[in-house]
């Protein structure tokens, strides 16, 4: 987030050249071109589909066919590459045709796929979807209404940052809990993991670092722990993401779910990592405070000043910042409020169960951030330039979604999408749901390093992956749980992520301590993502939401 105050610049070190890690828009224009070249390569074939009681038409396991002749011609395929982008944010697929005569072991496997609980009438047998493109009739596959709501919570956000209400309100946070240093770091990541939770805080987080590393160290610890707090606070949040927009929302439209599926699990485990992460912080400070000398990084010129100075305390908090804080803060309990499906719980809750989806939250956080610029008196000029720099800012999220949507485009329309899922249905038919789940994560994380945007790397994964659950026998939102959870763990320590390297930079942390100072914590949550993905994929709990 941004800040008033400006870090002192760093004294810049001589540039090496050699390798730099490309942009994720690099990295995804990279892989653009490698799938279209694996068109030419990989044969194509299809799955028939089903549609159990009107839902999304599913893969039928065992009805894999191989395709002679997809009729695409070389300029056809020009044609897809070069549009690829465009139907990545609005391409429309032509729906599959009904099988009019399916055969016996068709429809057995058909019932086999819905349940025995939804009746023979509501089932219905189609072909797999046809072409996707800009002119077509069919449902809409585009990225469109998630690249629409990306730019409206940009928009909210930044506006809210002009008013100044955000730093005020954590100034005055951090000065109630001077003299109490470990519930201040308690306070402050729980916080920052309910950010990253609730709505994907990264960016945001940078402007904290002038703010609470020189506070820290005033309190007796070190840079280490500013960075604990605020990055691993934020990073454990968006790993356990709960109702997280850029992870978890992008990828249950990816994967065909409600974004309210599988959300007690969720809760579950962000719970037990976000307790086990402040804990460890924590360990760390308290030793660090007690002796010095076990830091892991080493003090600068000026460091040991802090620790005799008393921080001033910071001008009380306007009426026109309350009020706006009281806004925004109700503006994200309405969004999750919103997707929750309260009806699933009792019938008599449906009264009170929104349905919301992305249009609905896109139009909250542009009506959020009118309301927002008009409490905090920006005045109508300030609040426009708010609007539009926000969606300026958030630009890059949405386009790397429409771009990585473009890549499943070029997949579906070569017809080799169920080709590659049936290379992989055999590996994970047989395979318990435990063991599905964590080959879910662990398959994940590599990737999640490729394409370090949390919503690029949903919206290429999950098409291809969620179906897998299908044949594992367990719930979708299984996959979705376990490809935010790489995400996160990964996006605590790659050096392409502008959050890490970025922070580090402000706290004027080397990159190298750091990784020393996290990666026993990685190895504890990667153990315990494994355990509770096994725990919660044999659970009716996850699917209770479905």
């Amino acid at each position: 987030m941004a800040t008033q105050q400006q870090a002192a610049p760093a004294e810049e070190a001589p540039r090496k050249k050699g390798f730099r890690f490309p942009t994720a828009f690099t990295v995804l224009f990279i892989v653009l071109i490698a799938v279209w070249a694996l068109t030419f390569v990989v044969k194509p074939g299809a799955y028939t589909y089903v549609s159990c009681d009107g839902g999304n038409p599913k893969p039928i396991p065992g009805s894999y066919e191989q395709i002679d002749d997809t009729g695409l011609t070389f300029v056809d395929r020009i044609k897809d590459l070069w549009l690829s982008p465009v139907n990545g944010l609005y391409g429309i697929r032509e729906g599959g045709i009904t099988v009019e005569e399916p055969t016996g072991d068709l429809v057995e496997a058909a019932q086999a796929a819905c349940g025995e609980e939804v009746p023979a009438e509501a089932i219905e047998i189609v072909a797999a979807p046809g072409n996707t493109g800009p002119y077509n009739e069919g449902a809409l596959v585009g990225a469109v209404q998630v690249f629409f709501f990306v730019l409206a919570i940009g928009a909210f956000i930044t506006v809210t940052l002009r008013t100044g209400a955000l730093d005020a309100g954590i100034a005055r946070l951090t000065h109630r809990f001077r003299t109490r240093g470990l519930v201040l770091i308690t306070v402050l990541m729980v916080v920052f993991s309910i950010g990253g939770t609730t709505y994907g805080m990264a960016e945001e987080t940078l402007g904290f670092y002038v703010l609470l590393v020189p506070i820290m160290v005033a309190l007796g610890f070190d840079r280490m722990v500013g960075v604990a707090t605020i990055m691993v606070g934020a990073g454990v949040g968006t790993l356990a993401s709960t109702v997280n927009p850029f992870a978890t929302g992008v990828a249950s439209d990816g994967a065909g779910i409600a974004l309210g599926d599988g959300l007690v699990s969720r809760v579950i485990i962000y719970l037990v990592l976000t307790a086990v992460t402040i804990a460890y912080v924590l360990r760390y400070a308290n030793r660090v405070k007690k002796d010095p000398s076990k830091s892991f990084v080493t003090p600068l010129p000026g460091d040991a000043e802090m620790r005799t100075e008393s921080a001033a305390a910071p001008p009380e908090m306007t009426g026109r910042q309350k009020a706006v804080m009281w806004v925004f803060g109700l503006t994200f309990l309405l969004m999750i409020f919103s997707v929750i499906p309260w009806s699933d719980f009792s019938a008599s809750l449906e009264r009170i169960t929104l349905y919301w989806y992305f249009p609905e939250l896109a139009a909250l956080f542009l009506v959020g951030a009118v309301i927002v610029g008009l409490i905090g008196g920006l005045g109508e000029q300030k609040m426009v330039d708010g609007i539009i720099g926000g969606m300026g800012d958030f630009m890059g999220a949405a386009f790397i979604i429409a771009l990585a949507r473009g890549v499943t485009v070029l997949m579906n329309n070569a017809s080799i999408t169920d080709t590659v899922l049936h290379s992989l249905e055999e590996f994970v038919s047989d395979a318990q749901s435990g063991v599905f789940a964590v080959l879910m994560f662990i398959v994940n994380i590599p990737l999640a390093f490729l394409v370090p945007s949390s919503s690029g790397h949903a919206t290429l994964a999950m098409p291809i992956m969620a179906p897998l659950a299908d044949f594992a026998g367990v719930g979708r939102s299984i996959v979705v749980t376990a490809y935010q959870s790489a995400s996160g763990w990964v996006n605590l320590i790659t050096p392409t992520s502008a959050i890490v390297m970025g922070g580090l930079a402000l706290a004027k942390v080397r990159y190298d301590r750091y990784i020393r100072f996290v990666a026993p914590l990685l190895a504890i949550l990667f153990v315990l993502v494994c355990l509770l993905l096994f725990v919660f994929s044999g659970m009716s709990l996850d699917n209770s939401f479905a």
